[in-house]
């Protein structure tokens, strides 16, 4: 009889001594927060009291002074809350963790220690290779939070800024059709007598449904076009009244197009927002009427839109009143920050309970998901294929 054949060595049919696993040792968190530089940039990740939780629980949080003026938090607060001040930024970036709103720059990146943790966004449109290259060379470990997934499996951080952007469009919306040149000086409510103001929405996402929400607060007439019968049934679920909803038809948009006084593109894509609303569309509109492309920033789905900043935030085409600002939420900074904050406290609070970062992504899988450089290492197979970048399995990695 031959020998029977086994893909295990002899030492490995061996009897192996058990392996138990090591209890979670809480560690101590020193997290930075600098102050943000990029252009109309006022958001803050944490709020004075989200760095008192932090604090009590044993860390140190260091704040650049100034940090969060403008979002309407004090140095004074701050102090008061438990954090360290500084004026020196370089002292900010040298901390173990770095905690931050917008991607640092590239020499931001340079005063970052290597083996720092950065969590912040990644905006991944707007990346060069080069970040990623100096990510790289200082074995840096990145999180962006726009790809943090919750236990319901959705992304929080995306969608707090995104039920903020959808009731500050109907808010902006209200404001131009008074204040802007060319405004018809409509009023949103519903006035006894009056007709009410007619909004169109594209869009059944997290931004069109709390679009949605405020428009038929104020006493608009709302219609609703998304691509998804899904998206449009699980709207109108969550708003709890029936309104109007349609897929995106061109005889049916048409026609609600030329007689709405707002319209609302919130459509985003896999690399672009696709262009809904034509040229031809947007010349058969009514005079006056306003426009908010929520989703400028990919491009936008108004063919007519061009991108616009908070200072000058509004061009006229068609005689059509177009708002193009591609970061609403930064309009709002005290509310974002709290919202911001809200979802970065458990979490930085649950990766010290664990012991570090690297412990929380082993037991948190929806935190693993935002990671994307792991010690130096792209993990993450969207930028990898985007810069031409080679990348490896995260579990591959960790044991």
């Amino acid at each position: 009889m031959a020998n029977p054949t086994s893909p295990f060595t002899k030492e490995q049919l061996l009897p192996q001594e058990e392996m138990l696993e090591i209890s979670k040792q809480k560690g101590e968190l020193y997290i930075g927060l600098p102050k943000e530089i990029y252009f109309q940039e006022k958001r803050i990740c944490l709020t004075p009291d989200a760095v008192g939780a932090v604090v009590a629980n044993g860390h140190r949080v260091l704040v650049e002074r100034g940090a969060g003026l403008e979002a309407g938090f004090s140095d004074k607060e701050y102090s008061e809350s438990g954090a360290e001040l500084t004026n020196d930024t370089k002292k900010v970036f040298g901390c173990p963790i770095i905690l931050k709103v917008e991607p640092p720059t590239i020499e931001e990146l340079k005063m970052i220690n290597p083996k720092t943790v950065l969590i912040s966004a990644l905006q991944l449109k707007t990346r060069q290779k080069e970040y990623f290259k100096t990510l790289q060379r200082k074995k840096i470990t990145a999180l962006a939070f726009e790809f943090i997934k919750d236990e319901d499996h959705s992304y929080p951080a995306v969608k707090a800024l995104s039920e903020i952007a959808g009731t500050a469009s109907v808010l902006i919306a209200a404001e131009l059709m008074v204040n802007a040149k060319k405004g018809k000086g409509l009023l949103f409510g519903n006035i006894s007598g009056v007709p009410p103001i007619e909004v169109v929405v594209i869009g059944a996402g997290t931004v069109g449904q709390y679009a949605v929400r405020s428009a038929l607060g104020l006493g608009a007439n709302v219609k609703v076009f998304d691509s998804s019968i899904t998206r449009l049934r699980q709207l109108q679920s969550n708003v709890g009244c029936t309104l109007y909803t349609s897929t995106i038809q061109p005889k049916n948009l048409l026609k609600a197009l030329r007689r709405c006084d707002v319209a609302i593109g919130a459509v985003r894509g896999k690399n672009r927002s696709p262009i809904i609303v034509t040229e031809d569309l947007v010349e058969k509109m009514k005079e006056g009427a306003v426009i908010i492309d929520v989703s400028v920033d990919m491009g936008g789905c108004f063919e007519t839109t061009q991108m616009t900043t908070h200072d000058s935030p509004t061009h006229i085409t068609h005689g059509v009143i177009h708002y193009g600002v591609p970061n609403i939420p930064a309009r709002y900074p005290r509310t974002a920050s709290i919202s911001i904050s809200n979802i970065f406290t458990p979490y930085l609070l649950e990766i010290a309970e664990s012991g570090g970062l690297e412990q929380a992504i082993r037991f948190d899988q929806g935190l693993k998901c935002g990671l994307y450089f792991y010690r130096g290492i792209l993990t993450n197979e969207q930028v990898g294929n985007l810069f031409d970048m080679p990348y490896s399995d995260l579990n591959l990695l960790m044991f």
